[in-house]
């Protein structure tokens, strides 16, 4: 979520009328953007329920209704924030369409909040199996969803062929993005995202079944 200034006695102040599931939604957006800023802050050991509720100005209790662990938290601030955030543009043509959202992707994983946040999950998920099968359960799918969503579209369009692994294309796309931003710690500039594009768009080219027409030309 994003850093915002929050009312230390939220929780007292506001009429808890809550949504169908009984919460409010102020007070649980406050939840969230407090996660957000003590990860930043301080790391994910950090994190805990009692600093979380101190922040957001609600009550440990408050929390335990709507999440079992920190860890939960987290990641429904996570997936809020990817939804809203990575959201592929449409611009009516894949070249632009996927260089546009690669560099969305890079920016929101390298220098904001959400992207700390990502970053901590992954981390932790390499030694708790419970985190892994829940981020894997709750965040690839989706994001994996946005990956893919630029790719459909040109399908629709006629730009890629209806029968590109897409699986594989969002791997040689974003593959390159998160191994940078995870193992190596290299910069991710327009250029690097230039290459990516352009290489992705000559390997589809390159697999595009050909026309019979043009098989039985080609062995003239």
């Amino acid at each position: 979520m994003r850093r915002a200034d929050i009312d230390p006695n939220l929780e007292r102040a506001l009429p808890h009328h809550g949504n169908r599931h009984g919460r409010s939604e102020r007070a649980r957006q406050a939840v969230l953007r407090a996660a957000d800023d003590l990860l930043v802050e301080r790391g994910f050991a950090g994190v805990t329920i009692e600093a979380i509720a101190a922040k957001a100005g609600v009550a440990k209790q408050t929390i335990y209704r709507w999440w079992a662990s920190k860890t939960d938290v987290l990641m429904d601030a996570y997936l809020e924030d990817a939804a809203e955030d990575l959201t592929p543009p449409d611009r009516g043509e894949l070249g632009c369409d996927l260089r546009a959202y690669l560099r969305g992707l890079a920016m929101f994983l390298v220098r904001s909040d959400p992207g700390e946040v990502f970053k901590a999950l992954i981390g932790q998920a390499q030694h708790d199996p419970d985190v892994a099968a829940a981020f894997r359960g709750r965040c690839i799918g989706e994001q994996r969803d946005r990956d893919r969503l630029p790719l459909e579209r040109a399908v629709t369009r006629g730009e890629l062929a209806h029968d590109l692994d897409l699986d594989t294309a969002v791997d040689q796309l974003v593959g390159p993005i998160y191994y940078r931003v995870l193992v190596t710690g290299q910069d991710i500039d327009p250029a690097f995202i230039d290459a990516l594009v352009d290489g992705f768009l000559r390997w589809a080219e390159a697999a595009e079944p050909m026309d019979p027409n043009e098989r039985r030309a080609g062995r003239a």
